[in-house]
């Protein structure tokens, strides 16, 4: 069962998140049949938008990576209910394993930006963001906080990828400084961080994301345990929606097709079709507004 919990050491200034979410990213691997460098990154980012929404008590977190690279844009989304998706531009680009790894720097890039866009259900949505630094996701992830935000934030994720594909780990923490954390606290934590074992390593020996933040801080008091689940929110009505906001002239070329239009979601691949009959409605509604 993925799950991401939400922590404060004892006697740290810090707050402190960790997550476990490898059935998620396998779900979405086989809806969006990734290759293996698009699982590891689109996994990460949906670790990290999996950490950044785990205190939400309403609304949505949306994670956009685009950094020029052979992937194209990336986004993950992760509301207060736990519930996560996320989609990769080009999700069949492959890239040759170096040093035994999956090169998800190069597939994502460096050229471009991580932005973080919040919808808490009010009046404004609030985004922001940062340029990135390496295109290895948990890294631009702790530099946007820490510039964009002003939290300085250590992140580590990981999604280890089988032969076969298949998803075998993913998951990730984050470590956020307190106003209150002194000098000595830091620079311990740092060191211990310097020779953390990769997140991936540990979920693989069976470490649960309490494991891992007991392995960074000694004691810890659980503040929640989320399950989290994969679930996308497309639907007819919203489809139907996205063709009122085409406009006039974009449903005219549907009309004088004279066929159905078909909309593939991109994050389930869940296929909707709007009848041409519904097609006139919308049109002769939006005519009549104008």
């Amino acid at each position: 069962m993925a799950y991401v919990v939400r922590a404060i050491p004892l006697n740290k200034n810090f707050r402190a998140f960790a997550v476990e979410c490898k059935d998620i990213v396998e779900t979405v691997r086989k809806l969006q049949a990734l290759s293996p460098i698009a699982s590891a990154a689109l996994g990460r980012a949906l670790a990290g938008v999996a950490l950044l929404s785990a205190d939400l008590k309403t609304g949505k977190i949306l994670l956009q990576i685009n950094g020029g690279g052979p992937l194209g844009e990336i986004l993950a989304e992760g509301n207060w209910k736990g519930e996560l998706r996320g989609t990769v531009k080009n999700p069949h680009v492959y890239l040759e394993i170096k040093s035994k790894k999956l090169p998800v720097g190069e597939a994502v890039g460096k050229k471009g930006f991580i932005s973080v866009v919040r919808d808490l259900g009010l009046k404004e949505v609030y985004q922001s963001s940062s340029k990135l630094v390496s295109g290895e996701i948990a890294e631009d992830l702790a530099y946007f906080l820490t510039v964009s935000e002003q939290i300085p934030s250590a992140v580590s994720l990981g999604v280890l990828v089988g032969t076969d594909g298949s998803i075998l780990a993913a998951g990730g923490f984050l470590i956020q400084k307190l106003p209150e954390a002194k000098e000595e606290e830091i620079a311990e934590l740092e060191k211990i961080l310097k020779n953390f074992p990769s997140i991936t390593t540990l979920l693989s020996q069976g470490k649960t994301p309490e494991d891992i933040l007991r392995m960074l801080f000694s004691e810890i008091k659980i503040l929640e345990r989320r399950e989290l689940k994969y679930k996308c929110n497309c639907s007819q009505e919203r489809v139907e929606s996205m063709l009122v906001a085409l406009g006039e002239k974009e449903l005219e070329d549907f009309v004088k097709k004279k066929e159905p239009v078909e909309v593939i979601c991109h994050f389930c691949r869940k296929k909707y079709v709007v009848p041409l009959n519904k097609v006139k409605a919308i049109l002769e509604k939006l005519r009549n507004k104008s």
